[in-house]
């Protein structure tokens, strides 16, 4: 019997017809698989299998539908089911309970079309039945995926968490082009929040809008397409219910698999019915994100210009602290100079061996003339330094309040910036307010 079922499962993904039935390898008593196996071969062949059916189901009325929707939906006759078999077979849905490996494959053949219109709206009923957290930052961890991420576990195997820790720096947005002359005001945090969150929210609206507009068919079977079934999990449930498959692997939560289905990377049936059930809570992102967006630019802000904090105000820089920058760099590019003790001592001391030797030897009073024209060299010297060292300060100082202002001026036009991007935000939020109304299409 497992060996027929096995064969079974082989033909069906392959050539979407049973293999001969051979006589009495279904006759195994008190086991569902021997009458459900022989509904199903009835059912393809287009004859009555009404009671194999019932045996089957009053052996075991759960694997005998979930048995009969895969199978089915695997060999391209997902059409063939009888509705009541989707309800059996699936089950209820709680978000404290894990998804079964049943539930997730009956999802992902309706998801795909394997049951039609009628499959894919039952599954969003199920859905739709359970209460979705609002956790803004995983749903956009999970639909943007260059959001940065926190420290936490999706619970999905096979698959990192968009909520994990990813070890990438932070992400930043471009600077708006009023901040590109001073981009060191792009890093003032209440700024680089705003701005973040306005990017955010224009690539969720774009991947919202790739989403509910995609319209790639969906694969069915190599019947149907020409291509393997895309996903392993329905024929895994089938080698397990027939007794060929492992044990169940690690379940995952309802939220979980949602996250995980609209990854960028994720199929775009799957995405489309999990955005249908996350609707609310992306919502609720979007206009946190807008409200970020909103908020009015600080009236007072600290950056580094030229390396020394300045505080900004929008009539002009803190002029504290630019006395306080100024004195740094007095205390930063000024040397420690000391008094040129050498030329005033060989001053005087030329003028005492030039008076010397005037009154005794010409030549001594040469000498004196030599030293003090050396002293008054070195006196020269210091005084060069000293006035360049005026000058350096002078034009650092004047450097750093022309950076000042010129931040000052970037501030006026990125609060006249900030009123345009909010309208814009206001904009994606409701462009993504009528695609999330929309849904996904049914057909």
């Amino acid at each position: 019997m497992h060996r027929y079922a096995e064969a079974l499962l082989v033909n069906l993904a392959a050539e979407g017809s049973p293999p001969e039935l051979p006589p009495g390898v279904t006759d195994v008593p008190d086991y569902w698989l021997g009458p459900a196996v022989e509904a199903l071969v009835l059912i393809l062949s287009g004859r009555d299998a009404l009671e194999p059916l019932a045996l089957a189901a009053q052996l075991d009325e759960r694997r005998t539908a979930l048995f009969l929707c895969l199978a089915l939906a695997v060999c391209g006759h997902g059409d063939r089911i009888h509705a009541s078999w989707l309800g059996t077979a699936f089950g209820e849905l709680a978000e404290d309970a894990p998804v079964t490996s049943g539930q997730r494959a009956l999802w992902l053949a309706a998801a795909r079309g394997a049951y039609g219109p009628v499959g894919k709206i039952f599954v969003l009923r199920k859905l739709d039945a359970v209460a979705v957290p609002p956790q803004d930052d995983q749903w956009l961890r999970a639909l943007v995926s260059d959001v940065p991420a926190a420290s936490g576990d999706s619970g999905v195997p096979g698959f990192s968490s968009p909520s994990g820790d990813s070890g990438l720096p932070a992400e930043t947005a471009p600077p708006p082009p009023s901040l590109e002359p001073v981009p060191e005001l792009a890093a003032v945090p209440e700024i680089q929040r705003s701005i973040l969150a306005s990017a955010q929210l224009r690539r969720l609206r774009e991947r919202c809008e790739a989403i509910t507009t995609s319209r790639a068919p969906g694969q069915i079977s190599e019947v149907a397409t020409g291509n393997i079934w895309p996903e392993a999990e329905p024929l895994a449930v089938l080698r397990s219910l027939v007794g060929q498959g492992g044990p169940e692997g690690p379940l995952s939560s309802l939220s979980a698999h949602l996250l995980h289905d609209v990854r960028p990377e994720a199929d775009p049936h799957l995405a489309a019915l999990a955005l249908h059930v996350a609707a609310p809570a992306v919502k609720a992102a979007a206009e946190s994100l807008l409200e970020l967006v909103r908020q009015e630019p600080p009236d007072e802000v600290t950056v580094p210009v030229l390396s020394y904090q300045i505080k900004l105000r929008p009539e002009g820089p803190d002029q504290a602290s630019m006395a306080a920058a100024e004195q740094r760099i007095v205390a930063e590019c000024v040397p420690r100079r000391g008094r040129p003790w050498l030329a005033y001592v060989l001053l005087v001391l030329a003028v005492v061996v030039f008076g010397v030797g005037f009154v005794t030897s010409l030549p001594l009073a040469v000498v004196g003339l030599a030293v003090g024209a050396f002293g008054g060299f070195r006196l020269w010297q210091h005084r060069t330094q000293e006035h360049a060292d005026v000058r350096f300060v002078q034009s650092r100082a004047g450097q750093l309040a022309e950076e000042a202002e010129k931040a000052v001026w970037a501030l006026h036009e990125y609060a006249r910036e900030s009123h345009e991007r909010a309208r814009a935000a206001e904009e994606d939020l409701t462009e993504l307010t009528r695609l999330l109304r929309r849904g996904p299409r049914a057909a």
